[in-house]
């Protein structure tokens, strides 16, 4: 990647619903972003969860069926480059309450170890695309105040700063950007 045009250099990035053969490295990238107090896995993904039950949760999802009190379908896909899982990306079809306030249409998180590559500038690249073919054509995208790696994504990816807001914690303070 150039520090200067953030492009990834090398294999492309391409983003791709989960398989059978995930299940192992799905659960490496689990515990990854665990240790930092994230979520790779989402849908009620637990490690040592019956994974073909979760492809169908996640499958559910996308298609709006059985889907939780408070949640609205949404579209989960990993990125990968050169057969290896470097992140997740959730692309939400509709905003409820608190998607409208501190979530946003599209989640992103990129692994530990392949941070610093201009992935997931290309993941919210490709998701902006995804969410256009779904109808999205304003699209709301949040962060946390202090991540200035995710706003700086957000921006290059045309964001335009709407606001920022107290998050339901009462202690982290919500960037709002949309774009479209």
């Amino acid at each position: 990647m150039s520090s200067d045009n953030h492009v990834i250099a090398g294999p492309p990035l391409r983003l791709r619903p989960l398989r059978e053969a995930d299940e192992v490295p799905f659960a490496a990238a689990h515990q990854a972003l665990a240790e930092e107090g994230y979520h790779f896995g989402l849908d009620g993904y637990q490690a040592g969860c019956s994974w073909p039950g979760y492809l169908q949760r996640v499958r559910d999802g996308q298609a709006g069926v059985n889907l939780p009190a408070g949640r609205v379908p949404a579209t989960f896909l990993v990125a990968e480059v050169a057969g290896q899982i470097v992140g997740r990306i959730s692309i939400r079809h509709e905003l409820n309450d608190f998607l409208r306030q501190e979530g946003g249409h599209i989640g992103y998180a990129v692994l530990p170890a392949h941070r610093g590559r201009g992935y997931a500038t290309e993941m919210l690249r490709q998701g902006l695309v995804i969410a256009s073919s779904l109808g999205v054509e304003q699209v709301l995208v949040t962060c946390d105040d202090d991540n200035v790696a995710s706003s700086r994504v957000i921006e290059r990816c045309g964001g335009k700063l709407d606001s920022t807001a107290m998050g339901r914690d009462g202690s982290t303070l919500i960037r709002r950007y949309w774009i479209g």
